[in-house]
């Protein structure tokens, strides 16, 4: 199923996420993503904790990050997360990373697959969740 789901956070770039040459180090994208997931996720009413205390794992399983200019100390950004699509047991994530001058910094994806925590096996994804997405579904 696809979906037109889009929520956006303003961040900032910390001295502590830079490297050397002063660019936002690359290792710190996933990070972003998470939040902006979480995030994403919080303003549909899904909580991360909540679903983990009923035994749900939500396991990243793939990632692609594309870096199109470098995002530097002290500089804003939004963080563009879209949940795009969902099959039986999984989530899939796109994101834009855009400067304050409406600039394309980072494009990613990720694909997450609902786990049973205690056999770590996949599973459905949870009625709650497929009734959050309700409204976000597009019809073909």
């Amino acid at each position: 199923m696809k979906y037109n789901f889009s929520h956006q956070i303003e961040l900032r770039i910390r001295y502590s996420e830079t490297d050397q040459m002063g660019f936002c180090y690359y290792g710190n994208y996933p990070v972003f993503l998470e939040l902006g997931r979480v995030e994403a996720l919080r303003s549909l009413g899904i909580s991360y904790r909540e679903m983990e205390g009923e035994g749900v794992l939500l396991p990243v399983t793939s990632l692609q990050i594309t870096y199109k200019r470098p995002l530097r100390y002290d500089e804003q950004f939004f963080l563009i997360t879209q949940l795009v699509g969902v099959s039986s047991c999984s989530v899939t994530f796109e994101y834009v990373f855009m400067n304050l001058a409406d600039q394309i910094t980072t494009t990613a994806s990720t694909v997450l697959v609902f786990t049973d925590e205690v056999n770590l096996k996949p599973m459905r994804i949870p009625s709650s969740i497929i009734h959050a997405l309700k409204q976000y579904e597009i019809h073909q």
